[in-house]
Order: structure tokens, then C-alpha cells, then sequence
């Protein structure tokens, strides 16, 4: 019975966010700032993780300022919730008037036309992640490659997939796969989206500083990048308070990046990520477990 009610109670949650891809952006927006004042109060767990994060990566700053960070921050994650509602369902015309565009968007397809170099599009883990993943395939030529984590509920990984495909070109591949496909895909021509910032344990990862805190960080983004010739450009994605849309910005290519040292690179990305984080620090993934992997022989800090 209680798997039943499980079941149903999905299918109803997600009945209702096709229902809200009708709503202006605006009214989602106000809705959200509600719900993410809810949700921080209910959401013990994540609540605690958030507030962990942030004494870890700021221990100067005021207890208070790191509540009222991670408080905005519920509301910034419940927006992105329920924008995914657009994403998903709206039509590829209304998504193009909400995503504002920054930076050189045509990098990638100039570069493979003029060297025949694919293009590495680096987006670490803002609230609007999925939003950057709309705009490559939406607004820019060259065809996408990513990969994506496998949710455990058949029709929420069903979902997931249909509206990370719906757009462009693009092909995704499970986590838990070979990476030979991604990899022919790439040498093909196709451009790798790539989230360089969670902690997936330590295998092919470095301890390297993250906010001064040893995180594992996945070395995969240097060494890819350097194996397959790749030109690297952060995508950094934003959104705008009061639901007047997205900002997207196509960084320019990272400097120097990668070099034959891929733990000294690995660090200098999230040197990158920092700066990027200090430009709108409520927008950061901060109820993801970073530092779950600790080294050999330090303390869990959860």
C-alpha cells in the first residue's frame, strides 16, 4: 500500500508541474519565493547539509548571513524546480524570449569549422544548470553530448531525458555506462556538456581545494579535454529575480586549460568555480553533499 500511495503521489506531483508550464514566469517566480520559505523549513536534511557547506566555505561570515544565504537559496532551488515545468513542456519559441544570452555563443561551431576542435561547455552546478543545457541546444549550431545520472523512478528519468532531448541535436548517456560512446561522439564533432563540480567518490577524482575544504573533484575535465584536443568555455547560467527569464553566459575559453598536470588543473577550475559562486552565491548548489569523500584517514564532516 504504502509503494502504491508512493507511486501516486509522483504522478500527482508531476501532473501538477505540467499544469504550472502554463503559468507566466513571473507568477512561478512569486509562487516559488513561498514554497522555498516552506521548503526550508521542512527540508531538515538538506537544510543541514546547506548550512554545513556554507561554515565550511565561509567560516568568517556570521551565522546569521549563512542562514539568510541558504534561505535565498531555497527559494533560488524552488524557482528552478518549477521552471522546469517551461523547460519540459513550453514551446521552443516562448523558452528563446525568456533565455538571455551573454558572451560568444558561436565558439564551438566556429571552431570545429575553422581547426576541427571540439568544444568541452564546462556549466558547474548554479540552480539554472538545466537552463544552460536548453540554451546550447536552442540557441547555438553544433550539435551536444552529456551525461546524466539514471533517477531511480522510471517516469522521472523518463521525463528528465524526453526534456533534456526535446531541443536541437543531442545525445545523452548514462553515468554508469562505458565511456567509449561519449567519446565517439566528441571525436565526431559533437560539443560535451560537462558539470565539473560534484563529489562522485574518489575514483578518477583529486583532493584538491575547494573554498580551502579537500574536495574530490573529477579529474575527467582536464584529461578529456587534453586527450581529444578540446577547447574549453564555461557556460554559467542565472536566473533572473522576479521571473524575467534566464541568463545565460558563454564564457571565454579557459587560459592555459588543460595543461599535462590534471590535478594542478583540476584545482585552477575550482579556483574558476569560486569566482564564478562569489558573482551570485545564492544560486550554488549548496544542498549537495560536495564533501561527502573525505581523505584517507580525515573525519566525515557531515
Amino acid at each position: 500500500m504504502k509503494a502504491l500511495l508512493k507511486e501516486a503521489g509522483i504522478r500527482a506531483a508531476l501532473a501538477l508541474l505540467w499544469l504550472l508550464h502554463f503559468l507566466p514566469l513571473p507568477v512561478l517566480a512569486a509562487l516559488a519565493h513561498g514554497l522555498g520559505a516552506l521548503l526550508y523549513r521542512l527540508a531538515g536534511s538538506r537544510r543541514r547539509i546547506g548550512l554545513r557547506n556554507l561554515e565550511l566555505c565561509f567560516p568568517a561570515m556570521p551565522q546569521a548571513e549563512r542562514e539568510a544565504l541558504l534561505r535565498a537559496h531555497f527559494g533560488w532551488l524552488t524557482q528552478s524546480l518549477l521552471d522546469r515545468a517551461v523547460l519540459w513542456w513550453a514551446s521552443p519559441d516562448r523558452i528563446r524570449r525568456l533565455i538571455h544570452i551573454e558572451g560568444d555563443i558561436d565558439l564551438a561551431e566556429r571552431t570545429f569549422q575553422e581547426s576541427g576542435r571540439p568544444t568541452m561547455w564546462l556549466c558547474p552546478h548554479f540552480v539554472g544548470l538545466d537552463v544552460a543545457g536548453a540554451a546550447i541546444l536552442l540557441c547555438q549550431p553544433r550539435p551536444g553530448a552529456s551525461i546524466y545520472q539514471t533517477q531511480s523512478h522510471p517516469l522521472m528519468d523518463k521525463l528528465m531525458k524526453r526534456g533534456r532531448l526535446r531541443f536541437g541535436d543531442a545525445e545523452i548517456f548514462p553515468r554508469s555506462d562505458s565511456v567509449k560512446p561519449l567519446l565517439k561522439a566528441v571525436k565526431q564533432g559533437r560539443g560535451f556538456f560537462n558539470l565539473p563540480d560534484m563529489d562522485f567518490g574518489a575514483k578518477d577524482a583529486a583532493f584538491v581545494p575547494f573554498f580551502g575544504v579537500p574536495a574530490a573533484t573529477l579529474l575527467a575535465p582536464s584529461r578529456l579535454s587534453r586527450m581529444l584536443n578540446m577547447v574549453v568555455q564555461p557556460v554559467i547560467a542565472e536566473l533572473l529575480p522576479g521571473g524575467k527569464g534566464w541568463k545565460v553566459r558563454f564564457e571565454a575559453p579557459l587560459s592555459g586549460f588543460p595543461t599535462a598536470d590534471a590535478e594542478a588543473d583540476t584545482a585552477a577550475l575550482n579556483r574558476y568555480i569560486e569566482g564564478q559562486i562569489a558573482l551570485q552565491p545564492a544560486q550554488y548548489l549548496w544542498v549537495h553533499k560536495r564533501f561527502k569523500t573525505r581523505p584517507e584517514g580525515s573525519p566525515g564532516v557531515y
